[in-house]
């Protein structure tokens, strides 16, 4: 099996459980859609384009050659992840982000503090900016106030 097969196969697997998911949602129409009109559109997407990948693959390397070096940003990233789903309710978006960030710039990636707190805190606020205030996107708060 390639590493191309069966990232697509991870592909279709997830958009036919987010099809299978949305399908006690409405869908709507085209031109009054239901909450589960765009998730089921970007998911058939998805399902036509890993089953294109898995059909048309066969030149990428064997899932079995890959070298596993960098298992542990792996793990880092996912775990970052795992922390940030269960803390932005409790934190709010813009803490809970600001924490992953740092962890991953700084300890993943072994930049510098000023740096790593530079960026953290532009992607925090500034994504916050962009989807509470502009795009009027309902964000967690948290106990802090932001």
């Amino acid at each position: 099996m390639t590493t191309d097969r069966v990232s697509a196969s991870v592909l279709v697997i997830f958009a036919l459980l987010v099809i299978w998911e949305s399908r006690q949602l409405p869908l709507g129409t085209f031109h009054r859609p239901g909450p589960a009109y765009v998730p089921i559109l970007l998911a058939a997407l998805l399902l036509i384009f890993g089953v294109f990948l898995i059909l048309t693959t066969g030149r990428a390397p064997l899932l079995s050659s890959i070298r596993w070096s960098e298992w542990r940003h792996a793990l880092a990233i996912l775990l970052t992840c795992i922390f940030a789903v269960f803390a932005i309710e409790r934190l709010g978006y813009r803490l809970t982000v600001l924490l992953a960030l740092v962890f991953l710039v700084k300890a993943v990636e072994k930049r510098g503090w000023v740096s790593s707190l530079a960026f953290a805190f532009g992607m925090a606020f500034g994504s916050f900016y962009l989807f509470y205030t502009v795009l009027r996107v309902p964000l967690p708060q948290g106990p802090f106030g932001f």
